[in-house]
């Protein structure tokens, strides 16, 4: 028994990727949870609007974080800033009493921002936008369906690549008149196409299930799930190039995946993190797909509302892509493929 022991221990101690995630995993975790797991918002971004949007905001308790002020600005053109994801409340001074619009695509910040409202002394009414009820499903289905898309694109890649190469398939490849990036779209295709069917299904299952609205544009949501797809299977072709068996491309999927599922705003609201755990939610690419999907569902935002989430995943597609097209040239060359 003692000889069985210390020849695991060996062995652990040589696979230092397991020995990593057994020891940096648990403490990320903590730190993770204990700065991200809050649903207490401080601050609401709010836009006030109207006449008499000067004296409105001095009157704000401190909840309430003014980044917009338009006097001239009211009734449609009030609404349109929550549309927009200007601000989560709007107070609309040319009504009287004042309205207040409230973004029900903001869950924690709406209903935060609801229970404040209804403690003021200044009579208010307050018309919740775009989620009248403050459905959770209505938020939580937009960004499962970027979840699936992560999961399959993420995980299933990474494990499939590195199947093929036990199994001596990639090998084959460096003797054959291709290049690095004909292999990599080659091998992602069937992949792209079964995230995408998953990814119709999951949002028509949503709609259809549970009542979710789809207001937007199908062809920008369609182009935000296309880039979101790029980056995913990118991703797992980067793990799948790091990892020499299935584990280990299961243990690098999980190391990219948990952050997302934590920090990506999809359980947890981005505004109630520290600042520094929020500035990693702000580096992953579920984060600006849960923006694009509930914004295109939720409150059919414009495209030109969406050109930051959007620009940022075609960017982190074309820097995954070049670098999994870099790295899989590595793994050839000493095949013979240069």
């Amino acid at each position: 028994m003692r000889a069985m022991i210390l020849k695991e221990l060996r062995e652990l101690r040589r696979d230092r990727r397991t020995l990593a995630m057994l020891v940096l995993m648990p403490v990320g975790m903590l730190v993770i949870f204990g700065y991200a797991a809050n649903f207490t918002i401080s601050h609401v971004t709010t836009a006030v609007v109207g006449p008499h949007a000067a004296v409105v905001q001095d009157a704000l308790p401190e909840l309430f974080e003014v980044v917009r002020t338009e006097p001239g600005t009211s009734g449609a053109g009030a609404q349109d800033l929550v549309r927009d994801n200007v601000a989560d409340v709007v107070l609309d001074t040319s009504t009287t009493p004042a309205t207040a619009y409230l973004d029900g695509s903001s869950l924690f910040a709406a209903q935060t921002a609801r229970a404040a409202l209804a403690r003021s002394t200044t009579p208010l009414d307050v018309q919740v936008l775009y989620n009248p009820d403050l459905t959770t499903s209505w938020v939580m289905v937009p960004a499962l369906v970027g979840l699936v898309m992560a999961f399959i694109g993420t995980i299933i890649t990474s494990i499939g690549l590195v199947r093929e190469r036990a199994a001596g398939t990639l090998a084959q490849l460096s003797v054959m008149p291709l290049r690095p990036v004909d292999v990599i779209v080659g091998k992602i295709a069937p992949y792209f196409a079964v995230g995408a069917l998953d990814m119709t299904l999951i949002t028509v299952l949503g709609v259809t299930l549970f009542g979710v609205p789809f207001r937007g544009s199908v062809a920008v949501f369609a182009l935000g799930a296309l880039l979101f797809l790029l980056v995913v299977l990118g991703l797992g072709v980067l793990i799948s190039t790091v990892s020499s068996t299935q584990a280990q491309a299961i243990q690098g999927a999980i190391m990219v995946m948990l952050p997302q599922v934590l920090l990506s705003g999809f359980i947890f609201p981005l505004p109630a993190m520290a600042a520094g755990i929020r500035w990693i939610g702000y580096c992953l690419p579920l984060t600006y797909f849960v923006q694009i999907s509930q914004g295109i569902m939720l409150r059919a935002a414009p495209l030109h509302t969406l050109w930051l989430p959007l620009g940022v995943l075609a960017a982190m597609a074309a820097v995954v892509l070049t670098a999994s097209v870099l790295r899989f040239r590595r793994d050839l060359a000493p095949q013979g493929q240069a």
